[in-house]
């Protein structure tokens, strides 16, 4: 006679301790679960709400400043230290995560229109109204290690990737120095007034960009004796910030409300328009993963962009917030430091609804499942919608409803002269096209 015995390992049905989940055997086989897409998308409508539920973004605030902040730094080693600047020619060193300022000195006379760090972070560049490029150690802002004297006014700075003694200002004409001479080491200009912003390159260290009174940006390379290539736009760009991930792409916040991002390759039209600010864009920024950026604008408002989209995914304000003068995304890919005309620095989230700190294994699992569900169903329209909704200042939805009116009339009244004139007299011009007015070489 033969006996049958069930035999089982404890190990695939038993809790290792009682806190533990109970283990559930489960078929793959899709016949089993006819409902599964039902309850799925059940579960990433309840994914999508939770996560507006959460969407608390606004960390802390940095104050101390006794006038507004006109413009900051991040530094290029350390995830915590930042600087800032202010219109009464103050200078500030800053702990992000004590939220406290490590240093402050009265470097300026006037304005200090622009900082930046060297490739090591152990020095920090500010330059000022009073024409003056001052060299301070990051250990303590006391006194300045070198002092650069211009001809000209300096209204912005940027340093040389890789390299820590080179760096460029910006006023008059480009100047390039060497911190081990008095003088610049080289000239460029290009038949301009003056020039407000400029930026070097991370990837590429030899190009820079800088933006003109002249409503252009003009791209220069240090191993030139004169400037390359010069864009000419129909209304002014504030600010240039290249795309760190790929050397050939940069982004200019320009004056009519948009956001432009260029190929150097082709400079002829942009590759995207990014849309929704209904005021002039002051300032701008990049992730270090260079598939997102940060800007700042006029309307009060710190918004965040896809870079292969036209519309931001997220926007950020308070009562209190005025207009927006300088904006930087930290190195860890986290936060958001935005500064404004009335003295305070605010720290935000990166994503909204990120929960910070350390994440349990099955909290981890639970988000990313999430995550893939809302992705799996992001097109659907009640989860679009719902992702999508942000509650916006009255004064920014009022603004947005007429330039959308005014846009509308623009279009009828460029359909109806085509309807009445002679076939194919008035063309088609894309919308990447309608601001650039030329390229010149």
């Amino acid at each position: 006679m033969k006996v049958k015995l069930l035999s089982r390992n404890p190990d695939d049905y038993l809790r290792e301790t009682k806190r533990d989940i109970q283990k559930v055997p489960r078929n793959y086989d899709p016949n089993l679960h006819p409902f599964q897409s039902s309850r799925e998308y059940v579960r990433a409508l309840n994914a999508v709400k939770l996560e507006r539920v959460f969407a608390k973004p606004f960390i802390g605030n940095l104050d101390g400043h006794r006038d507004g902040i006109f413009c900051m730094a991040k530094h290029p080693k350390s995830l915590s230290t930042i600087s800032s600047g202010s219109y009464d020619g103050e200078v500030r060193l800053w702990n992000l995560a004590s939220k406290k300022c490590i240093s402050s000195v009265n470097g300026h006379e006037r304005f200090v229109r622009g900082l930046c760090f060297n490739f090591d972070g152990s020095r920090l560049y500010s330059v000022g109204d009073d024409s003056t490029v001052k060299v301070w150690n990051t250990e303590e802002l006391d006194l300045p290690s070198h002092t650069f004297i211009s001809q000209s006014v300096l209204y912005g700075i940027s340093c040389q990737w890789l390299d820590s003694k080179v760096f460029a200002t910006c006023g008059d004409v480009v100047q390039l120095w060497d911190i081990t001479r008095s003088q610049p080491t080289s000239t460029l200009q290009w038949g301009v007034d003056s020039l407000h912003h400029i930026a070097f390159n991370q990837v590429d260290t030899n190009i820079l960009a800088s933006c003109a009174s002249d409503r252009s940006i003009i791209l220069y390379d240090t191993r030139e004796v004169k400037p390359m290539r010069k864009i000419v736009m129909k209304l002014k760009t504030n600010q240039v910030a290249w795309n760190p991930m790929e050397a050939y792409v940069f982004t200019a916040a320009n004056e009519d409300y948009n956001c432009y991002s260029y190929d150097t390759r082709n400079l002829k039209s942009p590759i995207n328009v990014h849309k929704d600010h209904v005021s002039a864009v002051t300032c701008i920024d990049y992730a270090p993963t260079g598939l997102e950026f940060v800007t700042g604008s006029y309307d009060k408002s710190v918004r965040i962009f896809e870079s292969s989209q036209g519309h931001s995914r997220e926007i950020y304000h308070t009562k209190r917030m005025q207009h927006l003068t300088s904006v930087i995304w930290s190195l860890d890919n986290k936060f958001i430091l935005s500064a404004s005309d009335e003295m305070n620095i605010r720290i935000w989230k990166a994503n909204a609804s990120e929960k910070l700190g350390t994440l349990r294994p099955r909290e981890k699992s639970a988000m990313e499942y999430n995550a893939t569900l809302k992705t799996k169903f992001a097109a659907h329209p009640q989860v679009k919608r719902i992702a999508r909704h942000r509650q916006v200042p009255k004064h920014i939805y009022h603004e947005r409803a007429q330039q959308m009116e005014s846009r509308k009339k623009l279009k009828r009244k460029e359909e109806n002269i085509r309807k009445h004139s002679k076939k194919n007299s008035i063309p088609y011009i894309p919308e990447k096209e309608k601001n650039v007015i030329s390229e010149v070489v």
